[in-house]
């Protein structure tokens, strides 16, 4: 939010640099990103200031001054035309000094030319010869001298300045005409010269989205008060109005149809309003705090939106009269859209509404997206010529800016004009569902007080009367069936110090508290209880309140105040949390192996999972009653879908991934209702370890790599050497020699058995399983599946295992092997077997027979042909064998040889190849 420092002191003084202002805004929560200097003297290089030790706060500045000889308020009293140039006029100018005669091709000045004197002379901003500004002509900003030069045969050593050429604005087609009451020869910068912080307001900073809400901060953290009327309220806070003419409520009325997405509803009225520009200052405040000027109806509800923080909109109430049959007495209702209903919004776009939009709409329809944006048919309109001409638009018969249909040939005369308070989430879900920000969205999407509609309808109307004349009709239509409460908190200087750890008195606390309009009461020789102002909903009840005045407290009295100090509360004992250590180990090796872990959306539709190829139930799934995006309405039941998103959007960029994702799935609970969350309880949430590899085995560099295409035995590995990291059933037993074999184990080793999963390829996929135990599936994606999605031709391989069985499988101790003392005995075994018989049952037996000799057995060679017969596979396995306690005799390798064979006979009728 850009906030214009001279706005800012019609509600604070300021005593204060401004750099120093902005550095306790930022300490205090509201940070200042920049500092825009328009005219002020600008700070030489960046703004530091020092909050404690080597910290350095650093805020970005820009700008240009405007020397106070050279740059000041003139007056034209003459244009004439150039006798060689049509496109130039002569200004007879007078800058409080002396007359000049000015050369310049503004577009703005052509309709004086040639009228003579002028009665009220045109007051501009006038640029002495030697002054420095920006070229209006270059893009960017660049810093030019006026030096005197000739034109077209006469002298130009000076001009009126436009906008651009002052740092105010982009605005470089006409010059700069100022208010009437601008003083001939004054220095501009002492005129309108300004500075503008701006600010960033975040959700829990909403309160201070306005000048006056800013106001309140500077004016807590230097100790100046507030300015305030003769009625108490904060100056140019509302109420101050002239009531004239006939009472409101014989023309107005209001049916709020649902209170929780609209607590209150505020109408005034104005009649015989003139449409015409604002006042040229007042158009100055609306661009520097980044808001485009459009007429003096318009611009006053921009400019109490800004003020008070509370956004307005403004009717023709003549059209809304027109829509139901001219009748003198106009209701309007806030109600949730029709299904398929439209509106053609402001900015000329017909917009389709879903049931839980809210409308603000009269009996004949709907008339504006409640607290988002107005209607094209209703809007204030400025039928004048010469604004369509400004404006650059040729306005053809029945047909208004912007190319929107309109039957209106005159301007606005009356003006209905809303304030109103929305439920904030609502609008947060309107705006995302319509693509829709705008200024009045972002305050009310981050909460308004409803007690602020009253203030800004009166704010907008009092404003308008004044750069409109007209009259406002007597009172206000204001529906409220549901106002907050006011929350109330106790408050000791024990909690001070407990929390915060600074010793502050009662008296103290009771001071800042009031600084920032709480009101507080002492209810106790050392107990304060404060209320939260009425235009606050950030503060909660209970601990939380407690917690929220302790904040504010500690921002007021300055973070960077506050002493360290030890943590004087006993700690609590520590215990340990296997389950998230394992996971965190799981974690650890899939990155060492060479894996990058992602984290994506928990919200999915079912669409979207239905990519996948699963069989789904939409009944099962927990559907949000509130979801940040109309195709994320779900929570998921596959964490897989979520990683493969994360692939297709990655595989234009990356040809080669290695992901994984640890992450629940929500599976609704038994009993209630999931597709609209009635009686519904908290859903179940497995957890799951999703896995997905794609691309060349290694990234080509300055050395050989292997780059052919990862497949199945790529993931198998990683998976393989993942369950041998964590010790996945290494229960020792003794084994048949009397040796404790680690690798022996109950409940099992991990097996690897063919699968039939429809989502991946057949005949290239398996299943894990541990003492029978499934604990996950893997392979290569199905092409049908592969269809559905984005991907590049290589191979995708894919896991997902069942992560809370796996952690339930990890070990808490297990035994660990020295580095062997004693030489291995190597050894190759071919065997003959049936070819259904999996490799990895033939291993398994292996170490069974082996015991804890055998210290490893790796499968390098696999032979099928007409020798060895049809229906029969030859396996060949390299054997190590290795005692840690002696070197194996030739004997002790036999015999345990011996025993191998015999057993693979005996189970698995497999025969030595000789």
């Amino acid at each position: 939010m850009k906030v214009p420092i001279s706005w800012l002191k019609d509600f604070v003084d300021i005593t204060i640099p401004i750099e120093e202002l902005a550095r306790r805004l930022t300490l205090a929560g509201l940070e200042v990103e920049a500092i825009q200097y328009v005219g002020l003297p600008l700070p030489a290089g960046k703004v530091e200031g020092h909050t404690s030790g080597d910290s350095v706060l650093e805020i970005n500045t820009s700008g240009i001054e405007w020397a106070a000889d050279k740059i000041v308020v003139a007056s034209v009293s003459e244009m004439t035309p150039h006798p060689n140039a049509d496109r130039l006029v002569l200004c007879k100018l007078y800058d409080g000094e002396q007359e000049h005669v000015v050369l310049t091709g503004a577009p703005n000045l052509f309709p004086y030319k040639g009228i003579g004197q002028m009665e009220k002379p045109l007051k501009v901003a006038y640029a002495r010869e030697g002054a420095q500004i920006y070229d209006g002509h270059q893009p960017g900003h660049i810093l030019t001298t006026l030096e005197r030069a000739k034109i077209r045969g006469f002298d130009s050593y000076s001009m009126i300045c436009s906008e651009k050429e002052l740092g105010i604005s982009e605005d470089h087609e006409g010059v700069i005409l100022l208010d009437e009451d601008a003083p001939v020869g004054a220095p501009l910068v002492e005129y309108m010269g300004d500075a503008v912080l701006d600010i960033s307001i975040l959700p829990n900073t909403a309160r201070a989205a306005s000048i006056l809400g800013v106001a309140r901060e500077v004016a807590a953290l230097t100790g100046q008060p507030l300015k305030k009327d003769e009625g108490g309220r904060a100056k140019d806070e509302g109420g101050r109005m002239k009531d004239e003419g006939s009472s409101i409520d014989e023309l107005l009325s209001i049916e709020i149809q649902n209170p929780q997405l609209n607590p209150r509803f505020v109408l005034g009225l104005i009649q015989d309003v003139q449409i015409c520009p604002s006042p040229y200052k007042t158009q100055l405040r609306l661009k520097l705090a980044g808001m485009r000027p459009i007429n003096n109806i318009v611009d006053a509800t921009n400019y109490a939106m800004l003020e008070l923080g509370e956004p307005l909109h403004a009717f023709d109430y003549d059209v809304l009269v027109g829509r139901i049959a001219n009748s003198p007495h106009v209701k309007i209702i806030t109600r949730t859209a029709k299904p398929g209903e439209k509106l053609t919004t402001l900015d000329g776009v017909e917009r389709t509404l879903d049931e839980k939009t809210v409308l603000v709409c009269d009996t004949a329809g709907a008339l504006s997206i409640a607290g988002v944006m107005g209607g094209a048919e209703s809007e204030v309109y400025d039928a004048s010529k010469e604004v369509l001409d400004a404006q650059g638009i040729e306005a053809k018969e029945g047909e208004m800016p912007g190319g929107k249909s309109s039957m209106r040939s005159q301007s606005t005369v009356n003006v209905l004009l809303e304030g109103a308070a929305w439920n904030f989430t609502n609008i947060r879900r309107t705006v995302r569902a319509q693509n829709l920000p705008s200024e009045a969205s972002f305050r009310f999407s981050r909460g308004v007080h409803p007690a602020m509609a009253e203030r800004g309808a009166k704010r907008g109307l009092e404003l308008m009367q004044q750069w409109a004349g007209g009259v406002i009709v007597p009172g206000l239509v204001d529906n409220y069936p549901l106002p907050p409460i006011t929350p109330t908190v106790a408050i000791t200087p024990e909690d001070v110090k407990r929390w915060l750890g600074i010793e502050l008195g009662i008296g103290e606390i009771k001071k800042i508290l009031e600084a920032l309009e709480f009101n507080c009461s002492l209810v106790a020789d050392n107990c304060l209880l404060a209320a939260a102002p009425d235009h606050r909903l950030d503060i909660g009840e209970g601990i939380t309140g407690k917690a929220d005045l302790l904040e504010e407290i500690a921002r007021i009295y300055g973070y960077e105040r506050i002493p360290e100090t030890r943590l004087s509360d006993e700690l609590p004992p520590q215990r340990s949390n296997p389950a998230l250590e394992r996971e965190e180990r799981i974690r650890d090796l899939l990155t060492k192996m060479g894996l990058h872990e992602v984290v994506s959306y928990r919200m999915t539709s079912i669409e979207r999972e239905a990519r996948l190829g699963m069989d789904l139930n939409p009944a099962a799934y927990v559907r949000l009653a509130n979801p940040i995006a109309s195709d994320r309405y779900v929570m998921r039941q596959s964490l897989l879908s979520s990683v493969m998103e994360v692939v297709e959007r990655n595989a234009r960029m990356r040809e080669r991934m290695t992901l994984f994702e640890i992450g629940p799935l929500f599976i609704a609970s038994e009993g209630g209702d999931p597709s609209t969350g009635s009686g519904q309880g908290l859903p179940n949430e497995p957890q799951r370890l999703a896995i997905v590899l794609t691309g060349p085995r290694g990234i080509p560099g300055w050395q050989p790599v292997d780059v052919t295409m990862m497949d199945f035995y790529d993931l198998k590995g990683v998976l393989v050497a993942l369950l041998e990291e964590l010790h996945v059933g290494q229960v020792s037993k003794p084994d048949e020699v009397g040796y404790r074999n680690p690798t022996y184990e109950l409940p099992g080793n991990p097996t690897y058995e063919p699968a039939a999963h429809p989502i991946f390829h057949p005949g290239k996929q398996a299943k894990i399983q541990v003492g029978g135990r499934p604990i996950g599936v893997f392979g290569e994606l199905h092409p049908l599946v592969r269809q559905n999605y984005d991907l590049p031709a290589s191979p995708l391989l894919a896991a997902e295992l069942d992560l809370d069985a796996l952690l339930a499988l990890i070990p808490e101790r297990y035994e660990s092997q020295p580095v062997p003392a004693y030489p291995p005995v190597l050894e190759d075994l071919a065997l003959l077997v049936d070819e259904s018989l999996p490799a990895e049952r033939v291993a398994q037996v292996i170490r069974q027979a082996g015991g804890r000799i055998v210290t490893g057995v790796r499968l390098f060679d696999v032979y099928r042909g007409e020798k060895i017969g049809v229906g029969k596979k030859s396996l060949a396995y390299s054997l190590t064998y290795q005692a840690p306690d002696k070197t194996l005799a030739d004997k002790d390798v036999a015999g345990i040889r011996t025993r191998i064979i015999r057993r693979l006979e005996q189970e698995l009728s497999a025969v030595l190849r000789s």
